[in-house]
């Protein structure tokens, strides 16, 4: 792999040269692999076509976790796409009934997916210290996040310049196997960072009772700046976190 240099940036093929455009930069690489119908067709590449079913089966699972949550998730990191498919990958392994490259997030181990941050460069485990409780009742289609009273200034490690903040959580089901789901969200007030006592926060998200599919109970915090009166999204939302805190599997 080499890099571009100058002012000209390309991207395309060129004979047997990529030129290609990647977080790192303007690079060039040598164009080669396989033929892809030989990949297709060829017995020797079968453990390669199945691999490919499942990374795509996890990129779909990804895209569709994040399309559910689109809301909580909108400042996620630039590395959320890979971080969430590899541990896609990890729940799809984990699926222990179906046959290599059939293999599938809805049998898989969805649990794994428990504390997964959206936004690294704001991890929800290392802003908010206050306890809180996170329950699933799937016979009646209840997610429930519970906090009871803290003091903000002593568990929420607010980014300079906040002065408010907002917790908001998401309940959700979701169909891997189809493509569909639902989502139930909640919103607090615009709370102050302060020293004083808050009161107990509590939200409850209902979703299709006795679902077959995996219910996922998502936590966000949101920070603002008050200047005259007016509520101002912290830095565009770029300190918001936001993580999965708790997974029922079907």
């Amino acid at each position: 792999m080499a890099r571009q240099r100058g002012p000209l940036k390309v991207q395309g093929t060129l004979g047997d040269i990529n030129f290609y455009k990647s977080q790192h930069g303007y690079l060039i690489r040598e164009k080669g692999g396989v033929n892809g119908n030989r990949i297709k067709k060829d017995p020797v590449f079968q453990r390669t076509r199945e691999n490919g079913m499942e990374f795509g089966r996890a990129a779909r699972a990804g895209k569709l976790l994040r399309t559910a949550m689109r809301s909580l998730v909108l400042n996620a990191d630039n590395l959320v796409v890979s971080r969430l498919h590899g541990q896609l990958m990890r729940v799809i392994q984990a699926d222990l009934t179906s046959a290599r490259g059939l293999r599938n997030v809805a049998e898989g181990d969805v649990v794994l997916l428990t504390d997964f941050e959206f936004n690294n460069r704001s991890p929800l485990s290392a802003t908010f210290y206050a306890p809180y409780t996170g329950t699933i009742d799937r016979a009646t289609g209840t997610l429930t996040l519970e906090v009871p009273p803290y003091v903000p200034t002593e568990m929420i490690m607010a980014p300079s310049g906040a002065t408010h903040y907002k917790i908001i959580s998401s309940g959700a089901a979701i169909d891997f196997n189809n493509r569909s789901f639902e989502v139930d969200s909640i919103e607090s007030a615009v709370l102050p960072w302060n020293g004083l006592p808050t009161v107990a926060l509590n939200h409850s998200h209902e979703v299709t009772a006795a679902s077959t599919h995996p219910l996922f109970l998502v936590v966000c915090l949101a920070f603002y700046q008050e200047i005259n009166g007016e509520m101002y999204a912290l830095q565009d939302g770029s300190y918001n976190c936001s993580a999965i805190v708790k997974v029922s599997k079907a």
